[in-house]
């Protein structure tokens, strides 16, 4: 079912039906009914629709803007509810029965408009393999990785429960690509990893479903002997809904186990580099918040950062509630994460380099990144920036590793390529 949900037919037809059933459940009453209840139905879900309007933009704590067509796709659902209610009398039953479908395809177009101002699900099949959790193409388990070895095209992705052990943070299942070279032989080489982070509203497969990662590192390991970086797609969330920003503070140690949880498993496990000069963090809208910010954090543990769309810092609203949120009130604690108050403090930084690359459209981001590439090329880090074309979607993500990923696997010191 490889259908756009994004553009082309499929969008179109269930919002086109959704109104259809709408109409015919309305249409053809008595005279009283259109000129009396009929008003009252639809003056009763405007009114609906602007009062879950005031109180998802004033309780809920969602920062960034939310797309027209929720409002909109969200007062025809309640619209259709109202005809059923003010409508039942004197209906036919199969006018009834339209109302209930009209519903549920408007909701749908609700959320598929969010979905299509972020892209998380391109096609169909992406959302439902990420709703029911289906396998990816391609993805086995660590009991059935000791006995694959010898030449393939494609890499594999494994699924893996990274424990715990330093920092507690409850996360969901993550996953990790292997390039084709990884494979040749039973002395698996020591490969450089990059740790993948999504967004806000994330899951680790987000990056393979929705940022096109495994494909994009398979064409580049197709150019290049079948050698790629180690991929880590981490969960920096825990939870769909939970912004934790990669910090350590009242959503979760997530910063601890990015930085404390995530090498050591993999250096072991998968006998990875363990040089920091051979690990990076790549991320996407929020992940690249978080790229940044574990790097000039942590050189000892990422030295090469991939920002894509990311913000100039951690953030969840103004200050006074990023503060609050993030770091239960501890005004140093947002000081020691900021990364222009850290690249301001620290000292130059050794082998340190970055890649800031953004959508034409992304205009708070391309400034962000600004402010951020000349703060870190003042403190030794090396750094290229890129602009693309793009809103702020998964689209642009995507094509945003495609465009990084070979300078990024040139600095980690892939096989095959050269600084």
């Amino acid at each position: 079912m490889n259908v756009s949900l994004l553009d082309g037919w499929f969008p179109w037809t269930v919002q086109l039906l959704a109104v259809a059933l709408l109409v015919a459940s309305a249409a053809r009453r008595d005279r009283a009914w259109l000129t009396r209840w009929g008003p009252i139905a639809l003056g009763t879900a405007v009114a609906l629709t602007a009062l879950v309007a005031v109180a998802v933009l004033s309780f809920a704590g969602i920062t960034d803007p939310i797309p027209f067509g929720v409002w909109l796709w969200s007062g025809v659902a309640l619209a259709a509810l109202a005809v059923l209610g003010f409508g039942w009398r004197g209906a036919r039953w199969w006018r009834r029965a339209l109302a209930p479908p009209a519903a549920l395809l408007a909701l749908f177009c609700a959320a598929n408009s969010v979905n299509i101002a972020t892209g998380y699900y391109p096609t169909l099949d992406d959302a439902i393999g990420e709703l029911t959790g289906e396998p990816l193409p391609d993805q086995i388990t660590l009991d059935q990785l000791a006995s694959i070895h010898g030449k393939t095209k494609t890499g594999r992705i494994v699924q893996v429960d990274i424990p715990d052990t330093a920092s507690g943070f409850a996360h969901r299942q993550e996953l990790v690509y292997l390039p084709p070279a990884w494979f040749r032989s039973q002395n698996r080489p020591k490969l450089p990893v990059l740790e993948m982070i999504g967004g806000e509203f994330a899951a680790p497969d987000n990056w393979i479903r929705s940022g096109n990662a495994v494909r994009t590192a398979d064409e580049f390991a197709a150019k290049h002997n079948g050698f790629a970086p180690i991929l880590v797609f981490v969960d920096a969330t825990g939870g769909f809904r939970v912004d934790t920003e990669c910090v350590d503070g009242p959503h979760g140690n997530s910063e601890s186990h990015l930085v404390k949880d995530v090498p050591p498993f993999v250096k072991k496990t998968f006998n990875a580099a363990t040089d920091p000069h051979k690990w990076g963090v790549a991320g996407w809208s929020m992940g690249g918040t978080c790229a940044v910010d574990l790097t000039v954090e942590h050189p000892d543990v990422f030295t090469h950062f991939g920002d894509f769309s990311g913000d100039k810092g951690p953030y969840i609203g103004d200050k006074e509630h990023t503060v609050q949120e993030l770091y239960g009130g501890d005004a140093g604690a947002w000081a020691a994460h900021d990364p222009l108050t850290v690249l301001a403090h620290h000292p130059k930084y050794q082998g340190v380099s970055g890649f800031f690359a953004q959508g034409d459209e992304e205009h708070g981001q391309i400034e962000s990144a600004k402010l951020l590439d000349a703060a870190a090329r003042k403190d030794g880090i090396r750094t290229t920036t890129a602009v693309g074309s793009g809103k702020h979607t998964w689209q642009t993500g995507a094509a945003s590793f495609a465009q990084a990923l070979p300078w990024l696997a040139q600095q980690l010191g892939v096989p095959g390529t050269r600084p």
